[in-house]
């Protein structure tokens, strides 16, 4: 069965919902969609399911781990080129957020950086932008119903372009396509869900329905994701995945955090790919320490009842034993980052569109502490 779901944007979820894609797209009008994905995704056999159902859009597989604002460029040089006239965006984050860039930069002038949240960008996206329709491969990011693109820019700033008009106009999320994904990206983009749930919650802005859909993604993906991990052709926990990955993308319109802040400054570092769910991951228990405080004991016991702990229970070391179990590595260091790297990410953390809402204002210093714990 599959579902249909309105908030935001709609989402078709459930086995089976590729084939609705020739259908969304006559809704939508459109005749050429560009397919944005990459060459892991084409190699892997997964491009071809989609070409088979819509065989003459052409592709652009140059996707890289982290998208740039130079391949956002090149899609949307491509899009003109092929005389496209929408998006699919198709695969992780990083494909769908690459479409959403590429999507803003057809109709508005270059260069993309100066759309970004933290150059006080939003107004300067108009409704113009090319519509695009999100197809996730994995179960984490939940760009395909968020209103944000993270990128990396020419200048080496990873900064996050973010307007209600970058909303998919329809999310495609079948759970057949995640189920050959490997243990560990399982785990690494499943917890990058888990981070959106739970500092999404940990918020201080007030905004209960987000709050409530949170802590069900938190429920689901403490459930499941195990499941998923132990065994990716279990049918349940791929779909529970999905549909928790997609409620950490809708509430966190709420506002992110610390965690984020500071993936988002250490994905930009030069001479090195670092997976965000990874990031996310490895800081969550540091961040929750942190910030222990500041979300108070009554918000910290719904999330104990949300993770199923005992009252009490010390939360952050619940999530660095969840890390172990799912394979995660056990530092920054393991990850090649250096301490002589820390100042310049905690300057950009505080930069990043995602620290204002952190449930307590934090300095450079305090960054750098939450970076030397997490090593």
């Amino acid at each position: 069965m599959i579902s249909t779901i309105s908030y935001l944007t709609t989402v078709k979820l459930g086995y089976g919902a590729l084939a609705l894609l020739p259908d969304e797209l006559a809704r939508l009008g459109i005749k050429r969609p560009l397919i944005v994905t990459d060459r892991g995704l084409v190699a892997s056999g997964l491009v071809d399911r989609i070409k088979a159902v819509v065989p003459a859009a052409p592709v652009y597989d140059g996707t890289p781990a982290n998208p740039t604002e130079a391949a956002c460029e090149e899609a949307a040089r491509l899009f003109g080129q092929e005389g496209c006239d929408g998006f699919i965006g198709f695969g992780g984050g990083s494909s769908m957020d690459l479409a959403k860039g590429a999507a803003v930069l057809v109709t508005h002038p270059a260069p993309l950086g100066r759309y970004a949240a933290a150059n006080k960008g939003a107004d300067r996206i108009k409704a113009n932008v090319v519509p695009v329709i999100a197809i996730p491969t994995t179960a984490g990011t939940g760009s395909e119903v968020g209103r944000g693109a993270v990128i990396i820019m020419k200048d080496g700033r990873k900064l996050g372009v973010v307007s209600p008009y970058l909303f998919p106009k329809v999310a495609i999320c079948d759970p057949e396509l995640t189920l050959d994904l490997p243990r560990s990206l399982t785990a690494a983009t499943g917890l990058d869900a888990l981070a959106h749930c739970v500092e999404t919650f940990c918020s201080p802005l007030i905004n209960p329905p987000a709050e409530a859909i949170a802590l069900d993604g938190v429920e689901r993906i403490v459930e499941h994701l195990p499941r998923a991990v132990a065994n990716g052709h279990d049918r349940e926990a791929r779909w529970q995945m999905m549909a928790a990955a997609m409620e950490g993308a809708m509430a966190f319109q709420k506002g992110l955090g610390a965690v984020h802040s500071l993936s988002h400054a250490l994905g930009a570092l030069p001479s090195r790919t670092l997976h965000h769910g990874t990031l996310n991951a490895i800081l969550m228990p540091a961040v929750m320490r942190a910030n222990a405080a500041a979300i108070g004991p009554q918000k910290l016991a719904r999330l104990r009842r949300a993770l199923g702990l005992a009252d009490g229970a010390d939360i952050p070391a619940w999530f660095a034993e969840l890390n172990t179990r799912l394979g995660i590595p056990n530092g920054l260091g393991a990850l090649g980052v250096r301490p002589a790297e820390f100042g310049s990410v905690a300057e950009q953390a505080m930069l990043d569109h995602c620290h204002p809402t952190n449930p307590r204002p934090l300095n450079v210093q305090e960054y750098i502490a939450i970076l030397q714990e997490a090593q």
